[in-house]
């Protein structure tokens, strides 16, 4: 019997749906293809990037500088790559990593923690030679980022096209793949090329404002983008150097602009990266949500459903959405998605836990729309962990809170 929450999400569906059929070239969803067609493929997105041990130090009271400050330090596991890996794993997907780590006190604290998550290491390179990329951030007393150093310099020099290599097979048969900034540009393109024939879709995690530029060798074979603001900035300043696309912050570094208007600033920025090749923009506000645009139905190769753990949510299909025309006459969509209140304890690997929930729910059977959704009510629950993953998570809830957020789910004029 179908169960309550499916049908109030049809509801949901229905009010959000378009007053006329999109054109047949949308209506082919690409998340329901046959049971032979799922079965031929891989069950493991492989993920690429660094795995680094994340070392968090914050005082009791405010910093002073230019000495020692009484306080918490804290080791935790950490990297991009490795934090969507690992919270999809909890998330009842199996993913694929390959990723660098040396035989040192930081190496082994990250392999040890890895292996306790039953994952496999075949894709993780381990050498006397290397040294495990760390990263050191110093919080202030409200738990608000005041610095930070990091030495990842291990996952440019060693995650070469050769080593890359080594993994094809994994690649060409996984139903997405995930390339995370960190990496060598040779490295991105190399790994690109190997994705793109065999059909398999990327997704470009930027890292940082400095490494998102790296898009820009890359973009016509990127499916999903999963930029922050400033990042969307960064990347699209990166594809057209002559034109300044801009973006304010407040002094404090804080976004304080209404949705409306934040929607203004930005659409010139996605719009020409939409117009670059890129497929789907999952834009990331912090706790003003998340923008969700895409010039069309984002192909994928979708893996057998069935052990699944967000396969059972129920969460249903969202159908596409009224095509607008955007200012380099694009055609896109675009949906701002509310973030949720939440009890901030960590918010280091809030970004990278809802884009492992977007990319699980989507290797889950889901369609994009839901799959935003929970991606943001799996960021919730990664805020509200002192780790940057959380320990568990608890699927009721997760489809609770994305009923919750679908409900409050807006259709942007673009």
């Amino acid at each position: 019997m179908e169960s309550a929450l499916h049908r109030r999400l049809d509801s949901l569906v229905r009010h959000l749906a378009p007053p006329q059929p999109p054109s047949q070239d949308l209506t082919q969803n690409p998340l329901s293809m046959s049971a032979s067609a799922s079965d031929s493929v891989s069950a493991s997105p492989v993920l690429i990037g660094g795995m680094v041990l994340d070392i968090h130090a914050k005082p009791y009271n405010d910093l002073a500088p230019r000495t020692t400050n009484p306080g918490e330090v804290q080791y935790v596991s950490g990297g991009v790559a490795r934090n969507i890996a690992e919270c999809m794993c909890k998330l009842g997907a199996r993913p694929f990593m390959i990723s660098v780590v040396g035989l040192d006190m930081a190496g082994e604290m990250l392999l040890r923690y890895w292996k306790s998550a039953g994952l496999a290491t075949e894709g993780i390179l381990q050498e006397k030679s290397i040294a495990t990329p760390v990263v050191t951030n110093l919080f202030d007393s409200y738990g608000e980022l005041a610095a930070g150093v990091a030495s990842v310099d291990a996952v440019e020099k060693f995650l070469t096209p050769f080593f890359v290599q080594q993994f094809q097979s994994y690649i060409c048969s996984a139903p997405v793949l995930l390339l995370d900034a960190n990496l060598h540009p040779q490295s991105l393109e190399f790994a690109c090329q190997i994705a793109a024939g065999a059909g398999v879709p990327v997704w470009f995690e930027p890292v940082s404002v400095k490494k998102s530029t790296r898009i820009s060798s890359i973009v016509k074979h990127i499916t999903y983008a999963s930029p922050n603001e400033i990042e969307l900035i960064a990347m699209a300043n990166s594809l057209l150097p002559e034109k300044e696309f801009k973006f304010h912050l407040d002094p404090n570094g804080s976004n304080t602009h209404s949705l409306e208007s934040l929607f203004q600033m930005l659409k010139p920025a996605i719009s020409f990266v939409l117009c670059k090749g890129i497929k789907c923009l999952v834009v990331t506000l912090g706790q003003a949500g998340v923008f969700l645009c895409f010039r069309e139905w984002p192909q994928s190769k979708i893996q057998d459903l069935k052990s699944s753990k967000l396969a059972s949510l129920s969460l249903g299909r969202m159908p596409h959405a009224i095509v607008n025309e955007g200012e380099l006459g694009v055609e896109f969509h675009a949906y701002h998605f509310p973030a949720l209140n939440a009890s901030v304890a960590n918010p280091t690997g809030a970004g990278d836990c809802l884009v492992a929930g977007v990319i699980a729910s989507i290797c889950s059977g889901l369609d994009l729309m839901p799959s935003v959704a929970i991606g943001i009510a799996v960021a919730k629950a990664a805020v509200e962990s002192k780790a940057n993953v959380p320990a568990e998570f608890n699927m009721k809830n997760l489809a609770g809170e994305a009923e919750s957020i679908l409900s409050g789910v807006k259709h942007l004029p673009v």
